[in-house]
């Protein structure tokens, strides 16, 4: 690589010392050289997330659930009937799936065996995967000489990375919301490289970027905090009239539709944060908290790659003859998103799943140091940077494979199980028992919502907000008695934690009036109101066929569950099988 120093580009407010370097256009990588690096890092992507075969996780089939009643003109409701609960907390994403489903690409049938409520969430992400991997070129391309060399580095990463990967195909909002931090360091670094961060456009597109990241995952409006704090840091007293004119106008583009979102949400849903946020207790964050979730976040990316990767930020945000201030447009969104990372509660699906923008932000930022640092000095510290990334990025790879097969062999919570083992098995319990206008109260919702004919109640309370208040406040006697009093469901499932947790244990259903139809080990299982039931004598035969039907579900049933799910999926009677 050449090691000549490119010439600095002035920066509002800043003398060239401050401002750093840029890759002028005449050493820049060819177009297609950084095409082909966003071409080929998609391809590591997709490659890696082809092993987790047809898995879309559960909670993301709650997103479905609520995008097919919205393009069917039900409004955000989870079913025909219910009443309108956000139960959901990625409305972009959803508005991608409703935008899907009205064009017949989404819900609607299956390709060569596949549905599509499978293929077009897995097709977004990889669109994302691609778009933040076009960011980042877009960054690079004013940050150094070789941007392809960043593109491929950060493609290199991400497809190795399983947390990555598997939040992008998970069927859930994680790409987006990558995709958005993403294209707003890039915003900001071509803004700062051009000497126009004080414009018009970067503060409004800041403000819009952040707002889509905060309509996608709750946690993503810390990064409208992102425009005003680069201005914060390059500030003089000279020019401080317009730094806070051009921050007024970001934070304005953020703030105004943000606000109104918050209006319609509390006209709409009575609260001014989703139901899901109350359903999981989110606590005022400590510093033992972020400790311990950020120190856990960094031993699965591995210390020594984490080491090293500060190592060599640090050094290009100090070095003379780096473009300091563009790669502080970097830094900052990653530390936001990071510290947001660290606040939240540990989430249950595992893999780090909150971390997600952290991974291509975090890439973004090592490789620019990396090259950087390299294309600026000689042989030796080219050949140290070389040694460095190579010897630690492997230590992480190594460190990450046995988390990555432990995932691929059980994935968190499949659609498909829930589809099989509670949707399935709930309307054959309600059809053999001859029960009309039924209802469940269970806690795996996503596949239940798509195709049970019974009016579903969510138990973990992120479409129900008695039952979410009720977890909130730990109020376990005033969630079992809103259960049983006022809902009064016909069929109860719990098991495991969820049974322990709400109280929805074995000897309290028998005491309300409850049915067994299917038991587990920990005392947990399906049950069914002794009021509801006209057949008893239907009782055994269920019985033995749930003994047999459900632990077959656990088996095989994880990856399958059919081309199309609507209401009314049943196990076909022993009367209704093929004979031959």
């Amino acid at each position: 690589m050449s090691g000549t120093t490119t010439p600095a580009v002035a920066i509002p407010g800043q003398t060239a010392r401050g401002a750093g370097t840029a890759a002028p256009k005449s050493t820049a990588s060819p177009w297609w050289a950084d095409a082909a690096a966003v071409v080929g890092g998609g391809v590591l992507v997709a490659l890696h997330g082809s092993r987790l075969g047809r898995w879309v996780v559960d909670d993301a089939a709650i997103t479905f659930a609520y995008a097919r009643s919205i393009d069917e003109g039900l409004g955000p409701v989870q079913q025909a009937g219910a009443a309108p609960v956000e139960g959901y907390s990625n409305p972009a994403w959803l508005a991608l799936l409703v935008a899907g489903r009205r064009l017949g690409l989404f819900d609607h049938r299956a390709l060569f065996g596949v549905p599509d409520l499978v293929l077009y969430p897995k097709a977004l992400g990889l669109l994302c995967a691609l778009g933040t991997l076009a960011a980042v070129a877009c960054a690079a391309r004013r940050l150094v000489a070789r941007s392809w060399w960043v593109t491929a580095l950060a493609g290199v990463l991400l497809g190795a990375n399983v947390s990555f990967v598997a939040w992008t195909f998970s069927g859930l909002e994680n790409p987006l919301y990558a995709c958005v931090a993403t294209a707003l360091a890039a915003v900001l670094v071509r803004a700062v490289a051009a000497g126009n961060l004080l414009g018009t456009g970067p503060a409004v597109a800041s403000g819009l970027l952040a707002l889509v990241a905060a309509l996608t995952r709750p946690d993503g409006a810390v990064l409208a905090g992102v425009y005003p704090l680069l201005l914060l840091l390059t500030s003089r007293r000279a020019e401080l009239r317009p730094r806070m004119r051009a921050a007024a106008l970001g934070t304005a583009a953020f703030a105004v539709p943000y606000g109104l979102f918050l209006v319609w949400r509390l006209a709409v849903f009575g609260r001014l944060v989703p139901n899901t946020a109350v359903a999981k207790s989110q606590e005022l964050p400590d510093a033992e908290l972020f400790t311990r979730t950020t120190g856990e976040l960094l031993t699965f990316a591995g210390w020594p790659a984490v080491l090293v990767a500060a190592a060599l930020v640090g050094v290009a945000l100090t070095r003379r003859g780096m473009p300091r201030t563009a790669l502080a447009a970097v830094v900052l969104p990653l530390a936001l998103t990071l510290c947001a990372y660290g606040v939240l509660e540990p989430d249950w699906m595992g893999m780090h799943r909150f971390a997600t923008p952290v991974w291509p932000l975090g890439a973004l930022a090592l490789a620019v140091a990396a090259v950087g640092l390299a294309e600026r000095g000689g042989p030796r510290p080219r050949a140290a940077v070389t040694v460095a990334l190579s010897t630690t990025l492997l230590l992480s790879w190594s460190a990450q494979r046995e988390s990555a097969a432990a995932f691929r062999a059980e994935p968190t919570l499949p659609m498909c199980l829930v589809v099989n083992r509670d949707g399935v098995v709930f309307n054959t319990y309600a059809d053999r028992l001859d029960i009309a206008d039924g209802s469940v109260l269970l806690p795996s919702l996503g596949g239940t919502l798509l195709t049970s004919d019974l009016k579903v109640y969510d138990l973990a309370g992120l479409t129900e907000p008695r039952i979410a208040d009720a977890l909130s406040a730990g109020d376990t006697e005033g969630l079992r008695a809103y259960a049983f009093r006022e809902l009064r469901p016909t069929f109860v499932h719990a098991v495991g934690v969820w049974a322990r947790k709400t109280g929805m244990t074995a000897p309290r259903l028998t005491a309300e009036g409850y049915l067994p139809l299917y038991r587990t080990s920990d005392g947990g299982g399906d049950w069914v109101r002794a009021d509801a039931v006209r057949h008893p004598e239907r009782l055994g035969p269920l019985r033995a066929w749930a003994d047999r039907v459900i632990p077959a579900a656990y088996e095989s049933g994880r990856n399958r569950c059919g081309g199309v799910l609507r209401p009314g999926r049943a196990a076909p009677r022993p009367s209704d099988r093929p004979t031959h």
